[in-house]
């Protein structure tokens, strides 16, 4: 594969519309106002923030997320890849004077063990933190400890419902895990940094309200968990860390308003001070999302932000692709197009709000004058079937011919950059139409088991 450099060199101020299809496409402008967004968000509220790596795996957009010098950086990363890639950013950053941290968002595991030292050796002592949720892998900390010669900082996963992984607050302490991790900490071995709760409860909501509950069931879910096992938590900073991106989307509600009411206020008092007793001076809570830098239409769904407009205004991923075939004759029951663009190009990921697997941008602008919008309603693999969603209120022909390049906004924009070794990256601010190629940036990809014979051979 060309390098990035390379890549950049070829496409950069090229017409989009003539890359190689299907691909997909970033605007920068949306990106970073929602990166700003959510950084005065988390100040006006004066809360933690954690940025996840996985939805769209580029140090570009990384350091988008943290752009404030006055936060620490800290990020969540779904594979010791993202972690690795990471690396360069966070000693930026580190340069700075600021406090970083990367936490390996899976729960850990023996294999893992070597890799993670060695990334951790490029870092602080500090800044690479691991989850568990089970006694025996605290015997891995204990391993990774011994490979890099300090501490292994460490959070403890809360289940707050959504049981994707982790242990209910009156469990945590499962078969003596509290207790070893204590001994272990006390033998410098670890270094226990909080509770961690990740509920995608929230990404079924449909409103502010519906996701500001969720927030609140995971604070008080992770708030519980420590009250009754305070003995085991060191009588010094802890965190509560908490989060996705509805959750994080509806607090932009409460920051930008100047009245708020009484579940808004009695949520920004949970934030900034959990445990309403003297607990509250050792405990601070973060809070963790990524997705909401690029947003898509399962996000917009949620209707979590009040300030969130049409997918045009606020989704920045999108796929372009050619038009195979019209069947607008007769030859079906409904007017239909097909399009190169399946399963591998979007995902198969649905949208509760509507009976589709993409929706197609107004671009090009003949689409936008029609009553009803034309949706990705059927998929395959390489291709799939667009026509309108509303069937009984537009029978029209489908305004597409072959050929045509469409944009389509995918329902999950984590699942659809999965797709693609690399983005081609528009700014709508500078360059109105967003059709002129600007940048090109280059994901993490790749595999854990990456690089593990040369790793094998270093030991």
């Amino acid at each position: 594969m060309a390098s990035q450099q390379e890549l950049k060199d070829f496409y950069v101020g090229q017409d989009v519309v003539g890359v190689p299809k299907p691909a997909l496409v970033l605007d920068a402008a949306i990106i970073r106002r929602h990166c700003k967004t959510m950084i005065r968000t988390v100040n006006e509220l004066e809360v933690g923030f954690r940025a996840h790596f996985k939805s769209h795996k580029t140090i570009e957009i990384a350091e988008m997320q943290v752009g404030d010098k006055t936060l620490d950086g800290n990020f969540i990363a779904s594979t010791i890849l993202e972690i690795e890639s990471l690396i360069p950013l966070l000693k930026k950053l580190k340069s700075e004077g600021r406090r970083v941290n990367v936490l390996y968002g899976i729960p850990l595991l023996p294999s893992h063990v070597a890799r993670l030292a060695k990334a951790a050796l490029q870092l602080p002592e500090e800044g690479i933190s691991v989850m568990i949720d089970h006694p025996n892998q605290v015997d891995f900390l204990h391993q990774l400890s011994a490979i890099t010669g300090f501490a292994v900082s460490v959070f403890v996963k809360v289940d707050s419902g959504y049981h994707r992984a982790g242990l209910p607050p009156g469990a945590l302490n499962k078969q003596g895990l509290l207790e070893k991790l204590a001994t272990f900490e006390d033998q410098g071995h670890v270094k226990l940094l909080g509770v961690y709760s990740h509920s995608s409860l929230s990404y079924a909501g449909t409103t502010p309200d519906e996701a500001m509950k969720h927030l609140v069931d995971e604070i008080e879910a992770c708030r519980e968990a420590v009250q009754l096992h305070s003995q085991f938590f060191p009588k010094k900073q802890l965190i509560i860390s908490v989060g996705a991106t509805p959750q994080a989307l509806s607090l932009q509600n409460i920051s930008q308003k100047t009245q708020s009411g009484s579940q808004e206020r009695a949520l920004r008092d949970l934030l900034r001070a959990p445990f309403a007793s003297d607990l509250d001076s050792k405990v601070k809570v973060e809070l963790h999302a990524g997705v909401y830098s690029l947003l898509d239409m399962q996000q917009l769904s949620t209707k979590a932000s009040m300030q969130l407009k049409s997918p045009e205004e606020e989704i920045a991923v999108s796929v372009l692709a050619e038009v195979c075939s019209v069947y607008n004759e007769g030859e079906r029951c409904q007017p239909e197009a097909l399009i190169a663009a399946g399963t591998l190009a979007l995902g198969r990921e649905p949208c509760p709000s509507y009976p589709g697997w993409a929706k197609l941008s107004s671009w090009p602008k003949s689409l936008s004058n029609s009553s009803s919008r034309l949706i990705v309603e059927r998929i395959s693999q390489e291709h799939s079937i667009v026509a309108w969603e509303d069937k009984q209120a537009n029978a029209a022909p489908v305004p597409l011919s072959v050929g045509e390049v469409v944009k389509l906004y995918p329902n999950h924009a984590c699942i659809a950059t999965a797709l693609y070794n690399f983005y081609f990256v528009v700014d709508s601010e500078r360059d109105k139409d967003a059709g002129k190629i600007l940048d090109v940036w280059v994901r993490a990809r790749g595999s854990d088991v990456t690089d593990s014979l040369s790793l094998s051979r270093s030991q």
